[in-house]
């Protein structure tokens, strides 16, 4: 490791962050973080268990009231403050993205400055948090509603985007007055420590937000989601663990926010731009080496136009250059660990003898780190696992279509609903395949949907809720109402 990379990693405090102190795990117990492109470990991390948990509940729960109280202007300022400490330390957090998750820097830094959005977007709507006064139907009455914090929050957040999903979970609980505990992945723990620091920085109380990094997740979620301080949870992961959670959190009748797993389609009409599609392709399936709920899972492709676009999204693939994150010129990191590697290598292998034809290698890399090269599929039969379920990894695999209502059952063919993508140059089709997708997002001629100030979220097994946009908020947010009877002054 480089002496500036080492310099990032040391700068970053391998610590529970609890009622604003920086402390060793309960047990004293630690877990190693490593490099995903050489296997090195980057540091020893604070391995929380119950007893943290619950002390960072604790701390949560204390200052609630008092932190629901501060004026928005104060929350406001505390994200506007933490928005510009982020985009001054771009370049060392990408670093630090890079280091513990694998993708290249430049993506890094594109995550950095989305996270960063987030906290600039939910300073603004921070001041926006508003109620209604109204005129009872009958006239005898008036009717008033306010606004309020939920209360004290658990995030439990991905390893993919480390920076990113934790401030779009983070940042809209500021502004609407909540406190919190966030358990990071044990993946990438680092990151949102290192946010945790600037959030410190930037002026959030001792309390306010809480994070217990942790290897026995259920032995840290179970005891805050059993414990009646607990308000809300937010989870981002998959399908199957989101289940789990929200069975535990039903038990205490907890606000849920859910964003979970996908199997996104991705369109391409006979009329579309070829060029745009593929290029809209590539962002589509390649942002983060694929793994992303938001990736372009299944590729459908009219007849007429299959072979062309199938080579030519091909020759892009093939042509990007796969290696360390940190090195320049670097196109494809690694995937995120050993697991993760042979997933993407058996669903290949699967497709291959279900008779689909493999248009590059589709073999992991020799050496160390845990890569796995952007790879095509053409002719992909219905039946192959990789048209079901969740890559996660550099893998496009490709179907035909021959009419519009055969791409639209095909695409709606799934038990998620996050995103879905379609390239038409057809303005009316494009309309009815838009309302016709059943999905929470829909990238129309273009292969990126995320926003700051954009509502995040799917329908079906991909979750519940929103993230970003004004209904952002809305997650940490209750409504309460006040009936106010006829007086004399009313009249």
């Amino acid at each position: 490791m480089r002496a500036a990379e080492r310099h990032v990693i040391d700068r970053v405090r391998p610590t529970v962050w609890i009622a604003g102190e920086w402390r060793g795990a309960a047990t004293g117990a630690t877990f190693p973080v490593e490099d995903p492109s050489t296997g090195t470990v980057l540091a020893e991390v604070a391995d929380a268990n119950a007893e943290d948990a619950l002390a960072a509940l604790g701390a949560a729960a204390a200052v609630q009231s008092e932190w629901a109280t501060r004026p928005p202007r104060e929350r406001s300022d505390i994200l506007r403050r933490a928005f510009e400490l982020v985009v001054s330390r771009r370049d060392e957090l990408a670093v630090l993205i890079t280091l513990e998750m694998g993708k290249p820097l430049m993506e890094s830094a594109n995550e950095v400055d989305y996270s960063a959005d987030f906290l600039r977007w939910f300073s603004e709507e921070a001041l926006r948090i508003g109620g209604r006064y109204a005129t009872t139907p009958d006239g005898m009455g008036r009717m008033l509603t306010m606004s309020q914090p939920v209360g004290p929050c658990l995030f439990i957040t991905p390893w993919n985007f480390p920076l990113a999903m934790g401030a779009r979970k983070v940042a809209p609980a500021v502004a609407a007055g909540c406190t919190m505990v966030v358990k990071p992945a044990p993946q990438t723990p680092l990151t949102m420590l290192a946010l945790a620091a600037i959030l410190e920085e930037a002026g959030l109380p001792p309390g306010v937000m809480n994070v217990v990094p942790t290897t026995a997740p259920d032995a840290v979620a179970g005891p805050m989601l059993a414990d009646p301080r607990l308000r809300k949870l937010s989870f981002t992961g998959s399908t199957r663990v989101g289940r789990h959670l929200l069975a535990a959190a039903g038990e205490g009748v907890l606000r849920t926010s859910m964003e979970l797993g996908g199997n996104a389609p991705l369109l391409v009409f006979e009329d579309a731009d070829l060029d745009e599609a593929v290029a809209g392709a590539v962002v589509a399936k390649m942002r983060n080496m694929g793994q992303a709920c938001t990736a372009a899972n299944r590729f459908y492709v009219h007849a007429a136009v299959a072979e062309r676009f199938t080579q030519a999204l091909h020759q892009r693939m093939a042509a990007l250059k796969v290696g360390r994150g940190v090195e320049s010129g670097t196109d494809v990191g690694p995937l995120i660990d050993s697991t993760a590697r042979e997933k993407v290598a058996a669903l290949v292998r699967d497709a291959n003898d279900a008779g689909a034809r493999v248009l590059t290698c589709a073999e992991p890399a020799d050496g160390p780190g845990y890569f796995f090269p952007p790879t095509v599929l053409a002719d992909v039969p219905a039946n192959a696992r990789v048209m079901h379920e969740e890559i996660f990894g550099p893998v496009a695999p490709i179907s035909t279509f021959t009419c519009e209502d055969e791409a639209i059952e095909a695409a709606n063919a799934t038990e998620y609903g996050l995103v879905a993508y379609a390239f038409t140059k057809d303005i009316e089709r494009a309309f009815r395949v838009v309302e016709r997708l059943d999905v929470g997002m829909v990238g129309l001629n273009s292969g990126k949907v995320s926003n700051a100030a954009a509502p995040f979220g799917g329908v079906k097994h991909s979750g519940i809720g929103r993230e970003g946009g004004p209904e952002g908020i809305g997650e940490f947010l209750e409504t309460k109402y006040v009936a106010i009877p006829a007086y004399a002054s009313m009249a």
